[in-house]
């Protein structure tokens, strides 16, 4: 369980920000020693983590830059859309980066020595003249400042005719999947110039569309499943034996809406805006607009629970329409043990729910809070007139601060959080590698160490 006691430890980028450096997606490592974020002007920025448990800056480098596609006649934004880490192997990192139409996998790497003594070059690289070389010299390596360097290895490209929302890694570890709104592909991570279809939802008429895809992600554990949603607030279970093209799931994930509240606004805030296996790969974790639920993959007619997430906006529904909030994707993660889930709202909330008690917690990520050796008490969003101390009112709320992107450490309680360009991180305090009964409660306030790097 994450303790109700928690530390920033950091909260990087400047107040002032232009809409590139906007946090876009951040993912942990699967040792979760390393920590990627990606933001809206293509740039990856690693950070590792230190003995002392600080997350600092490992790598910055520019992953992708605008394109302009002719053909179309249409601008390809230079935002990161997803990061995923391969398995580590040896001592470099591989990292799979996409915009909305090109996927590039990246290779980390330390270098700490270079080598010296070439024959044919001079020591700043220029080639000798090879009629005044008069002997040979075996080259060496001498010690030098620690290099990280990051290096595109390979580009995958010209595979989505629209833009892709997701990307996800095998167990296999040689094929992943890229998703766009009609149709996911499957690729082999060292094939570059095709990869084949497994859905397609395109109708021979576009006037009958009905949905499109949201979100794509394989089975953490059987290579042969994966799992998609839609904007119809459907989730697919699909296995990849039965049939070379997934059109029938093996499985549908799908909650009824009731007649009786059904209204204008209930399709679109039906729309699965992100799914996540559990890590034991038995429950599916689903975000739409206002909740999340947890599905059992061997049980397809309801949810097993229900999480009321920000079920105080229902009255602002035509407000948040008007203003294109209503389509705000909001993601949702898992903690190591499956027993807690967390997700963002607005006004730089984050929410927490025990699994196994049922409690949750609303907790603020935002600078005015999180000074050094500051308490962060938990916030509760008020729809009455009555409020207690440190609740806000639902007519209160700043729909421009959201929480959109989140991540969980795959062992410890450390969470990452994105808030427009800061990116903040919390630590349970009781350490790394703590799991201990703690749970969530209510009235306990949060102590904060800040350390903002400028």
């Amino acid at each position: 369980m994450l303790s109700p006691v928690l530390r920033s430890e950091l909260s990087a980028l400047e107040p002032e920000y232009t809409d590139a450096d906007v946090i876009s997606t951040v993912e942990f490592s699967q040792s979760g020693e390393f920590l990627a974020t990606g933001d809206k002007g293509g740039r990856v920025v690693i950070f590792q983590r230190e003995p002392q448990g600080e997350y600092n800056v490992y790598s910055t480098f520019q992953s992708h830059e605008p394109e302009f596609d002719c053909l179309k006649s249409l601008e390809i934004e230079e935002k990161i859309n997803k990061i995923r880490w391969l398995p580590q192997i040896n001592s470099t990192h591989f990292l799979l980066t996409t915009n909305d139409k090109t996927i590039k996998l990246w290779k980390v790497s330390e270098r700490d020595k270079r080598p010296e003594g070439y024959n044919l070059k001079d020591e700043e690289g220029r080639m000798k003249d090879i009629s005044r070389i008069t002997s040979l010299q075996v080259p060496v390596l001498r010690p030098m400042d620690l290099l990280v360097e990051a290096s595109p290895r390979r580009v995958f490209s010209n595979a989505h005719a629209y833009h892709i929302n997701s990307i996800s890694i095998n167990s296999d570890c040689e094929t992943y999947l890229s998703a766009d709104d009609l149709r996911i592909n499957l690729w082999n991570l060292n094939i570059t110039d095709r990869s084949f279809n497994i859905v397609d939802l395109k109708p021979e008429n576009m006037e009958d569309l009905s949905e499109v895809i949201t979100v794509a992600e394989f089975h953490p554990h059987h290579c042969h499943l994966l799992a998609f949603s839609s904007s119809a607030g459907a989730t697919r279970l699909c296995d990849m034996r039965s049939r070379a093209l997934c059109d029938r799931p093996a499985k549908l994930f799908e909650e009824s809406v009731d007649p009786a509240h059904r209204s204008f606004f209930s399709e679109i805030t039906s729309s699965v805006s992100d799914v996540k296996f559990s890590h034991s790969g038995r429950y599916l974790l689903t975000r739409d607009y206002l909740t999340a639920k947890v599905w059992d993959i061997n049980m397809e007619n309801k949810p097993v629970e229900i999480y009321q997430v920000q079920d105080y906006l229902r009255s602002k529904l035509c407000a948040l329409y008007e203003s294109d909030c209503i389509f705000d994707k909001f993601e949702c993660a898992w903690n190591g043990t499956d027993s807690v889930i967390m997700t963002g709202a607005y006004n730089n909330f984050f929410r927490m729910f025990d699994r196994a008690s049922r409690r949750d917690v609303t907790l603020e990520a935002s600078r005015e809070v999180c000074k050094r050796r500051a308490v962060l008490r938990p916030r509760r969003v008020c729809v009455g007139k009555k409020r207690r101390e440190n609740d806000i009112s639902v007519d209160s709320l700043d729909f421009r601060k959201k929480i959109l992107h989140t991540a969980w450490h795959p062992t410890d309680n450390i969470i990452a959080i994105a808030a427009s360009n800061n990116l903040y991180i919390f630590q349970d305090r009781h350490g790394p590698g703590h799991h201990g009964g703690h749970q969530l409660e209510q009235d306990k306030p949060l102590q904060l160490q800040d350390t903002t790097r400028q």
